[in-house]
């Protein structure tokens, strides 16, 4: 593998195009972190096709059809595959973990519905993690416990659960929450097919329900449930619902960077 964007395969090449990384490929802790970070500034968690009820792919070809070549968004099944397999072609140790989802979740223990990453660089293990629609994370998380991890005006930190392994907290108004959590136990792409389809059917999903799109930007963050539309800024909140489906459709190209013609095709 080579230290520049020009030296990568093809599919590869458009993947760091998609998320606007131009930098080297060393294969480092820095690096892995900035593509964390970019990835969640341009690539949108979505649940689009869900709602629409076309059924979800998790092979690697067609996640790069729908995310690299139509720039779509997706959950954290497919997104989190996805740069699993961008960080592997980078030459980084990746391996794949199955979490339960705690935050807002009304029947706690939670079942396990979530994808996350172990990536080793260089003798340390660090959790990544693309695809929450929420608040997580922007970069790579040491997994070690009890450190608080700064990033901005966010802080985590990760705790050994007796019972759940791996503990992913956030702290919130001087408190600490819990946000998912995971064991060491290894995971096979084929492991999450079942997971995913509950999430795509299951009556109870919270996927099923409503529009869920967000996406990071420099300013703070943007968001759809449902029908209304917010725009998180350092001056406050805009929230407006489209009056029409055109309006709607306008509006995903706007703040999200999604076309009507890449989500019906």
């Amino acid at each position: 593998m080579g230290n520049d964007v020009q030296d990568v395969k093809p599919e590869v090449r458009a993947y760091l195009q998609r998320i606007g990384y131009t930098g080297k490929l060393d294969g480092s802790a820095a690096v892995l972190a900035e593509l964390q970070e970019r990835h969640l500034h341009t690539v949108p968690y979505e649940n689009l096709d869900i709602i629409r009820r076309i059924p979800l792919s998790l092979e690697i070809p067609q996640l790069l059809n729908k995310i690299v070549e139509r720039k779509r968004g997706g959950y954290c099944f497919e997104l989190n595959a996805l740069f699993g397999w961008l960080l592997r072609e980078l030459g980084y140790h990746v391996e794949d973990r199955v979490a339960r989802f705690w935050r807002d979740e009304p029947n706690c223990p939670p079942k396990r519905r979530h994808h996350v990453l172990k990536v080793t660089v260089q003798g340390n293990s660090y959790l990544c993690d693309v695809g929450v629609g929420g608040i997580v994370p922007r970069r790579p998380i040491l997994m070690v416990t009890d450190q608080e991890q700064e990033q901005g005006e966010e802080c985590y930190r990760l705790v050994q659960d007796a019972g759940y392994g791996w503990m992913l907290c956030e702290r919130k108004k001087g408190q600490w929450q819990q946000l998912y959590s995971f064991t060491e136990e290894p995971q096979l792409a084929k492991d999450f097919i079942m997971a995913t389809f509950w999430c795509e059917n299951a009556p109870d999903s919270i996927f099923t329900k409503e529009t869920m799109v967000a996406v990071r930007t420099e300013a703070g963050r943007n968001t759809v449930a449902g029908k209304e539309f917010r725009i998180f800024t350092a001056q406050g909140v805009h929230s407006f619902e489209p009056r029409t489906e055109q309006e709607f459709n306008e509006a995903l190209y706007k703040y999200f960077g999604l076309k009507l013609d890449a989500i019906n095709n």
